[in-house]
């Protein structure tokens, strides 16, 4: 239970910087919400990784063999993020940070569960 605490406190802040830049790009710049979704996920990405190695995981695995896992698993959350929110956006034309709610909501489980137990597992 510590663990996802620490998992979705650290998911908080990285969320603060994908939904930051989401708007941004949208609002102020006028991409296309799904593309600006993505760019918001890798920068959201990058503050994950590193606050998760900190603060979650007991990172038993080395930086680099950790890193190129947390890679991996950070690109089937980006294709995941596309085709979600081509899905809710795109498609059934919701809200772009209504589609993006749920998209995070997602992901959040599918990633929590394989950080866990592949990127960051301990190998013993």
């Amino acid at each position: 239970m510590r663990q996802f605490a620490a998992f979705f406190g650290v998911g908080l802040v990285a969320a603060i910087v994908h939904y930051s830049l989401l708007y941004l790009l949208v609002e102020a710049w006028f991409y296309d919400p799904v593309s600006a979704a993505l760019a918001g996920y890798v920068a959201g990405g990058v503050v994950s990784y590193v606050l998760n190695r900190l603060f979650t995981y007991d990172a038993g695995r080395g930086h680099l063999d950790a890193a190129w896992r947390f890679a991996v698993v950070a690109g089937v959350g980006f294709c995941l993020t596309w085709l979600l929110m081509r899905l809710f956006h795109g498609t059934w034309g919701w809200h772009y940070m209504l589609a993006q709610v749920a998209t995070t909501g997602i992901v959040l489980v599918w990633s929590f569960l394989v950080h866990k137990y592949w990127s960051f597992r301990d190998r013993s």
